[in-house]
């Protein structure tokens, strides 16, 4: 079996595991709209309940997530114990410094939120909004915790389990999105603040379950064989090495963070006229689907085995590795891109509209075209930045990462200023679609300097191969569309759901077609590896 084919089984592995997840995450998503809309009383709880998750990619998580599986794998591979005591001593700084941190936070919860809300709530959102956040900030522990004991099991080869738990926290916010409907039924769409009820309910809800999805790995470690004993010995440990590493991967996230904080703030400014936060995050879910059943699946199968070339000096390797990695995932990821015009009408009225949401299902439609080109960018910029992670240039992404924020915060604070209140999250998803184009060229140049190349002949005839086979497969579909939707009943839920099934469908399997006909191997290996593997 060669590595790519290697690859693209454990790709297949974790992206099952990611498609159930992400599919019972659509069904929250849809509840979620149902019960709290799309307007200020969803921006209250949605920005609440992302405040952790931003506030722990912060202060940890990208050295959890980046710089740790190249770590982990050294010591797996030179240490004498296997890496045993490497990984223990890495558990216990790391649990005992996300314990610190979110007590610090819960107890601050009231400033965080002033600066992430500012004016933009009044008073009673606002002191909703934090009551809200002091429930969820413990997520912070579970997020961290999650990601660590996943990374573990990454390093080993164990891709699955952290791709499946996540099912849990969705079966588990599902319950308690029924609970708050039976119980307190569709909030207006005009309404912000929550009663204490509602906010101990939905805020505690969502806690749980993060915590459940961690405890869901616990028995995977354990079989792995991964000893959970605290371990306190951490001078000359090798963490030093680590911890030099994450400064580098701490400013990466830092920058891209004030980023994200700005655009937070910007679209707080849209949250009133059903253009705010709750449509760019809504809709930023629905987006990263491809992203993370392909790429994210990929890009964490890829890892370890680039972890290795690197640390053997092999660049021909890591370059080579790369540039088949990333044509993989641009197989998949343009031609969806190319669809997401004619798809994203009847998805909107499929995903959110019902209840609270239903009467401006239709901001979620412009926002989700846009979205496409920054995808693309994105999985490029995404890919590559593994393989500086494998190399340990952690500086070099810092560097990158900051021409990212720049443009993104430039091209918000601009667009935002010249659109309409209604047009907010619209503004924002071209800033993003800008700024990793940015990131994309920049990432791209440099890496391909320190290694030698990455193949770029190669991938310039794949895209002209696979661009012409997006187009001709968005013509096709395109035509299929105008036919669907003479059909009576057409934008009802049901016929919003065929639209999908019909377009998608003839979608792929034009591109398969012409993918065969054009000679672009990717497409059909994806293909191929994806049905045996759903099959299964």
């Amino acid at each position: 079996m060669s590595d790519q084919q290697a690859l693209l089984r454990s790709s297949a592995v974790m992206a099952a595991g990611t498609l159930f997840s992400r599919l019972s995450g659509f069904v929250r998503s849809a509840l979620l709209a149902a019960a709290l809309g799309n307007r200020i009383h969803a921006d209250v709880f949605n920005i609440a309940n992302t405040l952790p998750n931003m506030l722990y990619i912060l202060l940890a998580g990208g050295v959890i997530n980046a710089v740790l599986v190249p770590q982990l794998v050294r010591a797996l591979t030179n240490d004498s114990d296997g890496g045993e005591g490497y990984t223990s001593r890495v558990i216990t700084l790391v649990g005992v410094f996300l314990a610190a941190v979110t007590v610090a936070l819960m107890l601050t919860a009231q400033w965080w939120m002033r600066i992430f809300v500012a004016d933009s709530f009044d008073r009673a959102s606002y002191d909703s909004a934090v009551t809200l956040a002091r429930y969820c900030l413990p997520q912070v522990f579970f997020y961290g915790m999650f990601v660590l004991v996943g990374q573990v099991l990454n390093s080993r080869r164990r891709f699955g389990p952290m791709m499946w738990a996540p099912i849990a926290n969705n079966v588990i916010s599902i319950a308690m999105l029924v609970t708050y409907l039976v119980a307190f039924g569709a909030g207006d769409p005009g309404h912000g603040p929550f009663t204490s009820g509602q906010a101990l309910l939905i805020g505690l809800g969502s806690t749980l379950g993060i915590a459940v999805q961690l405890l869901v790995l616990m028995p995977y470690l354990r079989a792995a064989g991964v000893s959970l004993r605290p371990r306190f010995d951490f001078r000359d440990s090798g963490l030093g090495h680590t911890l030099r590493l994450g400064v580098w991967t701490l400013l990466f996230v830092l920058v891209n963070q004030i980023a994200y904080f700005i655009v937070v703030r910007l679209a707080a400014t849209g949250a009133e006229k059903g253009a705010g936060y709750t449509i760019y995050s809504a809709v930023f879910l629905v987006i990263m689907v491809p992203h993370s059943i392909v790429t994210v699946s990929l890009a964490t199968a890829m890892l370890p085995r680039l972890s290795s070339l690197a640390g053997e000096g092999d660049r021909r390797g890591v370059a080579r590795s790369l540039s088949s990695t990333l044509r993989t995932a641009l197989s998949v990821v343009i031609p969806f891109a190319a669809l997401l015009p004619l798809l994203a009408a009847p998805a909107a009225r499929f995903f959110w509209g019902y209840g609270a949401a239903k009467a401006d299902v239709e901001n979620y439609v412009t926002p989700l075209i846009l979205f496409g080109p920054g995808l693309v960018f994105f999985t490029v910029h995404y890919l590559l930045l593994r393989g500086f992670y494998a190399r340990e240039e952690n500086r070099a992404v810092f560097f990158i990462q900051c021409g990212v924020a720049a443009t993104n915060i430039v091209a918000a604070l601009t667009l935002v200023r010249f659109a309409s209140d209604e047009h907010t999250a619209s503004a924002l998803t071209l800033a993003y679609g800008l700024s990793y184009a940015v990131g994309a060229t920049l990432s791209y140049l440099t890496l391909s300097r320190r290694v030698g190349g990455l193949r770029t002949r190669t991938l310039v005839r794949f895209l002209v191969r696979l661009l012409l086979a997006a187009a001709g497969t968005a013509l096709v579909a395109g035509g299929v569309t105008l036919l669907v939707r003479q059909v009576p009943g057409a934008d009802s839920l049901l016929g919003s759901v065929l639209q999908c099934a019909v377009i998608g469908g003839v979608g792929l399997g034009a591109l398969v077609v012409l993918a065969r006909a054009l000679r672009i191997g990717e497409v059909t290996e994806v293909v191929d590896t994806f049905a045996r593997r759903l099959r299964r």
